[in-house]
């Protein structure tokens, strides 16, 4: 069972399922109406505090302060590209943490890539989320509430949720499942699964298990290499599952839920953006049921990495489109404001240090 409390020994209202607030309150001796009320102010109306639920009594909306937590983050900071209009924000957490988000326009509605950790213990080379290894997990309420804030904040709606920041959402699976049955609430946001992405650098127990959960989220693939060799030096986890059997947890996701499968690929010039590469991962997974999104790497000054010029690109998404593989290449979103995952946790960190 989950643990529900927060720091200070308070149960965290937002990370629980309506049923659960409707046996909260008849524990507290309320009518079961209450919980449908409480639920829409949290998860609907995206009040922060108890007092703005003006529809309840204050003696109730006292009984609920010294019993409970609403998690509410923290605007550190915000930052606009001048680009493109992506924002990026820093999150400051109850226990002092930070972690970030970014909100992306797109034609189809706005997203938001949201982080499900506090850091990320995975070591994946390219990526600024784990240089400083895994802090903690996040709670289900605290990945919601980035949402909440940014939708607050924006006085825009979001459509599409991506769990695609820094952490490996296996790595906190509880969490993240409690929290992808309640960003898809009826009663709540009702974002439909059909525009939630999970994306996991391939932990194949992780993936049989999430195919199981009934979920008709789409699942992303960090895949970054077409065969165990690169992959080994670029994801630290590769050491752990090879590629065969990743991709066969792929076809049995795709198998239980019918939903096609991302596989993302970071273009690290003269590490795998070669043509022969190219042809190795359209042999790879040509039998399997997704696309590749060619995703040109976002450099890190921890780490030498350059990313694949626009001509080598060009030449690995053609052959891949000619071998019957279906491609895009990942717009560039916030690349002036450290857009890329982890960027801007790891200055503002090294700023305070």
């Amino acid at each position: 069972m989950l643990d529900l409390t927060d720091f200070k020994g308070r149960k965290d209202i937002k990370s629980m399922t309506l049923e659960e607030v409707s046996e909260e309150m008849a524990a507290l001796g309320e009518k079961s109406f209450r919980a449908k009320q409480i639920y829409d102010w949290i998860h609907v109306k995206l009040v922060e505090s108890f007092e703005d639920m003006s529809s309840l009594s204050k003696e109730l909306r006292q009984k609920l302060k010294e019993h409970y937590s609403l998690t509410n983050l923290r605007i550190v900071e915000e930052r606009v590209s001048q680009i493109d209009g992506t924002r990026k924000y820093l999150f400051g957490l109850e226990d002092g943490n930070i972690i970030e988000s970014v909100w992306m326009q797109y034609h189809h509605g706005n997203s938001v890539c949201i982080s499900s950790q506090v850091g990320c213990r995975m070591g994946c080379r390219f990526c600024a989320s784990t240089l400083d290894g895994l802090e903690r997990n996040l709670r289900a309420s605290e990945m919601l509430d980035q949402i909440y804030r940014i939708q607050s904040v924006t006085g825009q709606r979001v459509s599409n949720v991506v769990v695609m920041g820094s952490g490996e959402p296996f790595d906190n699976y509880d969490n993240v499942i409690r929290f992808l049955h309640l960003i898809s609430h009826e009663k709540g946001l009702n974002i439909s699964q059909r525009n939630l992405t999970l994306s996991t650098c391939g932990i194949v127990p992780g993936i049989r298990r999430f195919a199981e959960e009934g979920l008709g989220v789409t699942l992303a693939l960090s895949l970054h290499a077409p065969n165990d060799e690169v992959r080994r030096t670029l994801m630290p986890i590769a050491n752990s599952y090879q590629l065969k059997d990743v991709l066969e947890a792929c076809r049995y996701y795709h198998e239980k839920t019918g939903r096609r499968l991302t596989f993302e690929y970071s273009l690290v010039r003269g590490v795998n953006d070669n043509l022969d590469e190219a042809r190795a991962l359209a042999r790879l997974i040509r039998d399997q049921h997704g696309h590749v999104n060619l995703i040109p790497v976002n450099p890190i000054k921890e780490r030498d990495y350059v990313q694949s010029g626009q001509k080598a690109i060009a030449e690995f998404k053609n052959l891949l489109e000619k071998s019957g593989i279906n491609v895009t290449i990942r717009r560039e979103m916030g690349r002036d404001i450290g857009g890329a995952c982890g960027q801007l946790r790891k200055s503002y960190m090294e700023g305070e240090e």
